[in-house]
């Protein structure tokens, strides 16, 4: 079980890992071992996660979204595979806690009245300038 807060926890089972060969660092090493981790997490069946976090995380994960519903988190930072998975699994839990949280909602708020004489003030002033600008009737 991996934590997200303290309420909120994923099943490992529901992730899946792809190892491949990455690009990078690693020299050699690169050409002969498969560093990069593909992270998989079916984000539209996932039994842990409630509809509205759902519906965050898609919008969230952007262009890591398949039209399937499945985040892909690909991970080659490192030169070994066990840091390459350990980054995965920290990039998809900052996000499942960026989407845990429902955002704040706004309450509207009325411009204070020094705000809203600066703004005439100025309008007025711009006016004036525009105004001279214009041809004389001499």
């Amino acid at each position: 079980m991996i934590e997200i807060t303290h309420s909120f926890t994923l099943d490992e089972s529901e992730l899946q890992f792809t190892y491949v060969r990455a690009s990078g660092p690693g020299g050699q090493n690169v050409n002969k071992v498969a560093t990069s981790v593909q992270l998989r997490f079916d984000v539209r069946n996932s039994p842990s996660l409630a509809p509205e976090v759902k519906a965050r995380l898609t919008s969230l994960g952007g262009s890591r979204m398949t039209d399937d519903g499945v985040l892909i988190i690909e991970a080659r930072r490192y030169r070994t595979q066990a840091q390459n998975r350990s980054d995965a699994l920290q990039r998809l839990t900052t996000l499942l806690h960026k989407a845990s949280q429902a955002p704040q909602p706004r309450h509207a708020t009325r411009p204070t009245l020094a705000s809203q004489l600066r703004r005439v003030e100025s309008k007025r002033k711009r006016s004036q300038q525009k105004k001279l600008r214009g041809s004389n009737s001499d």
